[in-house]
Parts: structure tokens; C-alpha cells; sequence
């Protein structure tokens, strides 16, 4: 970190500090992997002091913990709800299970599940707050929009259509038999990062005319 960036990561106080910190250290996990990840790395590279870090975050582990919220976050950011794709129900829900899926096989995205995956035997917190944050609210986001257009029992529907539209690439990423996303998952570039066509017949034959 240069002179000027040390000064003002030591000019930030509080909720700015907290939050600097935790981009930083999104970077240091996702880098190194949890075991090689330190907090004295975390502290010199956010620029501030073990004693600030640890003000905020008593553990590792605890940080870890606060670095998947802040992802968590992120990616809604990014994910969006399926009315915001388009109008028509199957379209919007075509584009919501593409969008998923480009967001889940981008490079930094696997990255961090696979480091959930790692760490899930020592740290089952970490793991299932991921799984929560991730694949159980975008489906609860599904849920609540295909109950409101359709007349069904939502839920299963939810978890049908993810599990045909994104499980299948997404294991394959996760495995490495295809390669992850490298660019920023835009939303502009959604026709040609994912199988939409595919995704579109699927959507089809799985929701009710």
C-alpha cells in the first residue's frame, strides 16, 4: 500500500473503518484461502492496526463470518429481482435463473464457494451462512415472485427450475471441467456468458401455461 493509501485507511474511524476492513479482507481470503489467511496481513494491508482490527472483529473466524455478509450483499446488489428483467413472468424468470448462473460462475464466485466448501468441516457456520446467503435466498426471491404470478405451490417450483437452469454448469465450474467467468459479471454481457436459449426451454417446460 503506498504512503497516501496508509494515511487514509488510518484517517477512517468506525463503520467506514469496519467496512474497509472487510473489503480487504474479502481480497486476503479469497487470495490465500481461510488457513492461509492472517490478521496480520489483513491489518497491514487495510493499513490500520491489530488492535482496530481486532476491535471489530474478535477472531478470524468472526471476520470470515462478517466477509460472507458483506458478499452476501454484493451479489444482491447484483442479482436483482426477476421483475426487474422483464415483464412477462417467463422471460423475467428465464433472465433471473441466467443472471444466477453467470453471477455463480464468475471466477470470484467460485472462488468463494469453493472456500466455504473447504472450510465447512472446521467452520459449518461459514458454509451453511453461504448456502443461506446465497442459494437460499435467491431462492426464496424466486419463490415469493413465481407465487405472486402464478397459482401453485411455489417453493418446489423455485428449487426445480435453479436446480435445472444452474446446478449442472455450476458443478462443472466448481470441479473445473468448464472455466469460470473472468470479467466482471455485467448484466449487458448475460446473452453471452450463459446458455440462454437452453435456459429459456427449460423455464418453458417447467412453468405452467
Amino acid at each position: 500500500m503506498s504512503p497516501e493509501g496508509a494515511t487514509r485507511s488510518r484517517q477512517r474511524r468506525g463503520a467506514e473503518l469496519r467496512r474497509h476492513i472487510l473489503f480487504v479482507a474479502k481480497d486476503v481470503f479469497l487470495e490465500t484461502g481461510y488457513e492461509r489467511a492472517s490478521m496480520d496481513t489483513v491489518a497491514a494491508r487495510a493499513g490500520t492496526s491489530k488492535r482496530s482490527l481486532y476491535a471489530h472483529f474478535e477472531s478470524k473466524d468472526k471476520l470470515f463470518l462478517a466477509v460472507l455478509d458483506l458478499i452476501r450483499e454484493l451479489y444482491l446488489v447484483k442479482l436483482k429481482t426477476p421483475d426487474a428483467y422483464a415483464g412477462d413472468p417467463a422471460e423475467a424468470v428465464t433472465l433471473f435463473c441466467g443472471r444466477f448462473l453467470q453471477l455463480m460462475t464468475w471466477e470470484a464466485q467460485v472462488r468463494t464457494c469453493r472456500l466455504c466448501i473447504a472450510e465447512a468441516e472446521r467452520l459449518p457456520g461459514s458454509s451453511s451462512a453461504y448456502f443461506d446467503a446465497i442459494f437460499a435466498t435467491t431462492q426464496d426471491i424466486l419463490t415469493a415472485y413465481l407465487a405472486e404470478h402464478y397459482t401453485l405451490d411455489a417453493a418446489p417450483l423455485a428449487e426445480d427450475l435453479l436446480s435445472r437452469t444452474v446446478l449442472p454448469r455450476l458443478f462443472r465450474t466448481l470441479l473445473n471441467v468448464e472455466d469460470a467467468l473472468k470479467d466482471d459479471p455485467d448484466e449487458q454481457s448475460l446473452p453471452t456468458a450463459v446458455d440462454l436459449p437452453t435456459i429459456r426451454q427449460l423455464v418453458s417446460a417447467t412453468l405452467p401455461t
